[in-house]
Formats: structure tokens, sequence, C-alpha cells
């Protein structure tokens, strides 16, 4: 857990002509929890974007597994990445197991009987091989974007990111994809990096977090979810981690 799977160094981030934060350096350690943070329009889904290689970044260099970002470089570290978006991304007009099995059938090479059963394996690792048959409009949405996952790990990736993960969940169906995250980390040894801004889901699964401000266009806290608590002198943060609290 101490080698770095992903590295920031001097990175500004956003889009041409707009950049949203500046100088942002970080590490991400294999097999940890890293939890991207802070409020609307703060940049931790730019930051997340450039890290999956959706967008490159405006200046600086980012690494994952020992490779840095680049046109040429892309095709083979997007296979080192797997992504579960916000509302799970699933196809509507595909079965959950056929879902799983689509990066499977692009760019596995495995025999058709093999992918079948890793797609269920998969499905049975987030609890819900008695949903292979199902589409996902007949399936809650916790469910979903339980299946989301499972497809983002069909290609053995070392990093899985979580796009909002709790994002319009109840607090019981929330804390049982915590839960499973927990899971998949303790039994499998991966690596999540997760934009969220709940604070039950951050103290409960978070390794780590990076903290984004808008207004300053910079990270303005590296730490534990503790430390930033009680530690950091930086008042936005403490407003931030101590929020409902009396």
């Amino acid at each position: 857990m101490d080698d770095a799977v992903i590295e920031l160094s001097h990175v500004d981030a956003g889009y041409p002509g707009e950049v949203i934060l500046k100088d942002v350096s970080f590490e991400i350690r294999r097999g940890e929890i890293f939890i991207l943070l802070g409020g609307s329009g703060c940049g931790k889904s730019t930051i997340m974007k450039h890290m999956i290689g959706l967008n490159p970044v405006l200046a600086g260099t980012l690494t994952v597994a020992g490779q840095k970002w680049t046109q040429k470089t892309r095709a083979a570290l997007c296979r080192k990445i797997g992504v579960m978006y916000q509302s799970g991304a699933l196809f509507g007009s595909m079965t959950c197991l056929e879902n799983v099995l689509l990066p499977l059938d692009e760019f596995s090479g495995l025999k058709r009987r093999d992918r079948i059963k890793k797609a269920k394996s998969l499905l049975a690792d987030v609890e819900l091989l008695d949903a292979a048959d199902k589409m996902p409009s007949e399936i809650s949405g916790g469910m979903r974007k339980r299946v989301a996952i499972a497809r983002a790990m069909a290609l053995d990736p070392e990093v899985v990111f979580l796009d909002e993960p709790s994002a319009g969940l109840d607090p019981i169906t929330s804390s049982s994809l915590d839960d499973l995250i927990l899971r998949l980390r303790r039994e499998r040894g991966m690596t999540f990096v997760v934009v969220s801004h709940e604070l039950p889901s951050i103290f409960k699964i978070a390794d780590r977090c990076a903290m984004f401000d808008k207004a300053r266009r910079a990270m303005i806290a590296l730490g534990t979810p503790e430390e930033l608590r009680n530690g950091s002198d930086d008042e936005f943060v403490r407003r931030f981690f101590n929020r409902g609290e009396a």
C-alpha cells in the first residue's frame, strides 16, 4: 500500500481556456481508498476526468501505474482502470449480465464460456448473481450501481474510479454500498478513487482525502478524514468536516 499507483505533479486541471485547479500534486497509493471531495464546481470531477483519460491535463504530469498519460499511452492505460459513473451508465437494452460481459467481449480475448463464467463471478462478488437476466430498468438504483461496479472490475483494473456512488441513495443502501467497497478492497486488494461529499461515507471508507476549493482554484487539504476534521488550520476544511455537529 506504500507504492503510488497514481501520481499528479504540478497539474493544472480544467479545459482549454479554463483553468479550474492550479498546481495540484498528490499520489494515490496502491490498495487505498482515496476520496476526492469539495463543494459543487470545485474541480473534483474534473480531476477524475483527467485521471481516467477523458481530458488531458493543462499543465504538469499525471502518471498511472508508472506510465505518463499521453495520447500514445492512452489506449494501454485505459485498460488499467475501471469506472463507475454516477448514474451507473448501464445500457438499458442489455441485461445486467450482458452489461458486465461487454468489456470482456471487447477486450479480454477469453473464450465465450469463460467470459460468461467471469461475468457471473463478478455479479456474485457484488451480490447480484440472481439479477443476471434482469434489465437495468427492473432493478433499483443501488443495484444498478453494484452492476456498474462489477462491470468496472471486469478487466481486473489496477484502479477503480467511483463517481458519487452514494448519490440518490437512501442511507441504508448507501451504507451497504460502502460495505461492498470495503469488502472488495479487503478481498481483492483493489485501489478505489471515489468522488464524494457524503460525510458518513467518507468517514467509513476513506484512507485519505484530497479536498479542493472553487474560490481558490486549489487543493486545500490532504490527509485522513480525522486529520482534516480535527487538525486542519483551514477554516473552510474544518467547517466542511464538522458540519451538522452542535
